[in-house]
């Protein structure tokens, strides 16, 4: 009987790092956040969202999207609670909060997250 040996590279060696840009980086298996080298700590809500926001890079999510990945269907209409909480991470992660870099109003839409696999500056 042969037996196939899979060689893989040990979890220490795996990067799951995604850099965003130049000053953000996020590595989800390891639920950490780096702006510009050093460490973010976010709140699991904040860090559920922003996980949302970078696997949707670019694309537009409704507040009902993300009100019912985050929190749960029975928070669909809680409006509210999302602008809080986009606020929250924003002052965490944003060069500028009042003037985003990474996240965008869609105004009576919802939110999206700069798109950085197409503007080349993520890896």
């Amino acid at each position: 009987m042969l037996r196939r040996v899979v060689l893989s590279t040990p979890a220490a060696e795996r990067t799951t790092r995604i850099q965003i840009d130049d000053r953000l980086a996020v590595d989800f298996d390891r639920r950490e956040v780096t702006v510009n080298g050093e460490p973010v700590k976010l709140r699991p809500t904040e860090y559920r969202l922003l996980y949302h926001f970078v696997q949707n890079a670019g694309w537009i999510l409704t507040h009902e999207q993300l009100l019912s990945k985050v929190w749960g269907p029975e928070y669909v209409d809680d409006t509210q609670l999302l602008r809080t909480y986009v606020n929250y991470l924003r002052q965490k992660i944003e060069p500028d909060p009042a003037t985003p870099r990474y996240i965008f109003n869609e105004r009576g839409v919802g939110y999206r997250f700069m798109d950085f696999r197409r503007s080349g500056q993520g890896g």
